[in-house]
């Protein structure tokens, strides 16, 4: 779905306002790796296992609105509204076991991922991860997609005051890295991770791996992109880059 937000002059724009760029934020699930297929996977079958839903498998619809791009306590008690929170919880522990053997198995990259980290290396920007899963869960994704020398910094949304959708993971993020909001952007894939980043007050390229493009802009969006080899972003990165040109020139 179009909007004005996504179109090339006014995203490229929006992205180009963090020059001199200090630093680039990353969520993971979803924006380093098309890793919703995984946690479906695995909530599945525990979740037939438990005789969920009386035994009708959860749809793409269901894991989107009720789990996706929601911290552990929020999806246990979007998934069992009438458990206690502790075992809705152990419930959540046993599945992101599962993930992780999935995970090790089968993780892959989004498309052009090489091409955008190798970017922001050329370019000397500090960077971080950015996440609500848990830290075993980050750290595993991020060793499995070669980016264990990349990040500075793995920030987790459950160590924080509060996990995304609040703004707190990001503050944190700027903070460890000692850089500003007005000189960083962020990657992210889900509404509530881009208004994370939206209230933190940094602008947000949202990757359009799994969720529907229109929460993804209604989130705040600057940027919409399918995924890191889309024109849009190498357009708005050149955009960037010109900026970055035209500062270093006026200083000399």
């Amino acid at each position: 779905m179009a909007a004005p937000t996504a179109n090339g002059n006014s995203t490229v724009s929006s992205l180009a306002t963090t020059v001199p760029v200090q630093a680039v934020l990353f969520d993971i699930d979803g924006t380093l790796c098309d890793s919703d297929p995984l946690h479906h996977a695995a909530f599945q079958e525990l979740l037939l296992e438990i005789g969920y839903n009386n035994g009708v498998p959860i749809d793409d619809e269901f894991f989107i609105k009720n789990i996706a791009g929601r911290s552990d306590v929020e999806a246990a008690q979007n998934l069992f509204p009438d458990w206690d929170l502790e075992k809705g919880l152990k419930f959540l522990d046993e599945k992101e076991a599962k993930y992780r053997s999935l995970a090790k198995e089968r993780l892959e990259p989004v498309k052009g991922l090489g091409k955008v980290v190798q970017w922001v290396k050329d370019h000397g920007y500090k960077r971080a991860a950015v996440t609500n899963a848990p830290r075993i869960n980050a750290e595993l994704m991020i060793s499995l997609l070669g980016l264990s020398d990349f990040f500075q910094a793995i920030i987790i949304g459950g160590e924080c005051e509060q996990p995304k959708p609040a703004p707190y993971p990001y503050l944190k993020a700027i903070k460890e890295l000692q850089v500003s909001a007005e000189h960083t952007f962020i990657f992210e894939d889900s509404a509530s991770g881009i208004r994370a980043g939206v209230a933190a007050g940094m602008p947000v390229v949202a990757v359009a791996t799994r969720n529907p493009e229109k929460s993804l802009l209604e989130a705040g969006a600057s940027l919409l992109i399918k995924d890191y080899e889309d024109p849009k972003l190498w357009a708005a990165l050149e955009e960037i880059d010109r900026e970055e040109a035209k500062l270093k020139k006026a200083s000399e």
